[in-house]
């Protein structure tokens, strides 16, 4: 799962700088505690200038979730490695200045402004992607694996869980990985389910 630095460069336009703003405070507020003033004032502009470059705070959180998580994210790697790459990610702490693919989601998944743009970034930089990827997956499982992601962010950003505030490399980042491969790989998790699956490694629904 990869993840963005956010960094001010050089040749950032003013346009740029908002929205790297703007990416830094979605991904640790809510939509609805986040507003353009705070935004603006990240910048050192006035709140007009964010409304004459975006329009709306709707279209500056499209802007800045689609910047977040762009269609290449997801690695095209194979359906085990990348249920690894995703299992790591959503369970790696996150460093100074940097966005992670789920971070923006997570923190604005309930707020009725939101679910609209979310919904629409989810469809076509997420699950669009895995389809087009993996022949023979569906459209409902690759939503459920999103949800999967989103609920173990919630868990452990929002609400704080503790078992799983440190676990990388541990037991839980190994039952995330199955769990992610058996939606990836709706054959296997068939075979599974039937008892036919022969493999040394064990199931991830514990049938193996």
């Amino acid at each position: 799962m990869r993840r963005q630095i956010i960094r001010s460069a050089s040749n950032d336009t003013t346009r740029d700088r908002i929205l790297k703003a703007a990416m830094l405070r979605f991904s640790t507020q809510s939509y609805e505690e986040t507003g353009l003033r705070e935004i603006a004032a990240d910048v050192g502009i006035d709140m007009a200038y964010v409304h004459r470059s975006f329009g709306s705070k709707e279209k500056l959180f499209y802007e800045t979730v689609k910047a977040a998580c762009r269609p290449d994210f997801i690695s095209t790697d194979s359906a085990e490695e990348q249920a690894s790459a995703l299992a790591q990610g959503i369970l790696d702490d996150r460093g100074e200045n940097e966005i992670r693919p789920f971070d923006i989601l997570v923190h604005s998944f309930s707020s009725p402004g939101a679910a609209g743009v979310l919904r629409k970034v989810l469809a076509d930089n997420f699950i669009a992607p895995l389809l087009n990827q993996h022949p023979g997956l569906t459209e409902q499982r690759a939503a459920l694996l999103a949800a999967v992601l989103t609920g173990i962010g919630v868990m452990r950003e929002v609400i704080r869980v503790e078992p799983l505030q440190h676990d990388k490399g541990g037991e839980v980042e190994d039952l995330i990985a199955r769990l992610i491969t058996g939606l990836l790989k709706p054959d296997d998790a068939a075979a599974c389910a039937e008892g036919t699956m022969h493999t040394s490694e064990p199931c991830y629904r514990d049938c193996g």
